[in-house]
């Protein structure tokens, strides 16, 4: 059973800074790319980052430049630095992996940012 547990949620001022992190159990992380995607009520799930299997990372032009994925294989953990924080990054955040022809999620971790 593939499980993703997110943490490093909160609240932060805008500018600020927060790390998140997606714990995966149970799949093959080293050997699977992984995402991050962010949803609040009134957006669709919005893709934000993309962490390829040997560390490769692509973003979206929303977080661009304020936003680092990143990867420890040895501890199965994904995690995403986020800088420069602004209130539109407030949402609900989740990590992604592609395992068994089909898509795991974590519950979520909530980003609000404060103006």
């Amino acid at each position: 059973q593939v499980q993703l547990v997110e943490s490093g949620g909160g609240w932060v001022q805008s500018g600020g800074s927060l790390r998140l992190s997606c714990a995966v159990s149970g799949g093959d992380f080293s050997g699977s790319a992984m995402d991050w995607y962010r949803q609040t009520p009134a957006r669709q799930r919005e893709w934000v980052a993309l962490s390829t299997k040997t560390g490769t990372a692509l973003y979206s032009d929303a977080v661009e430049g304020r936003f680092t994925i990143s990867r420890d294989n040895a501890k199965n953990i994904l995690y995403l630095q986020m800088d420069s924080l602004k209130p539109e990054d407030t949402a609900t955040y989740f990590c992604k992996i592609f395992q068994n022809m089909r898509d795991y999620w974590g519950q979520g971790t909530q980003v609000t940012v404060t103006s």
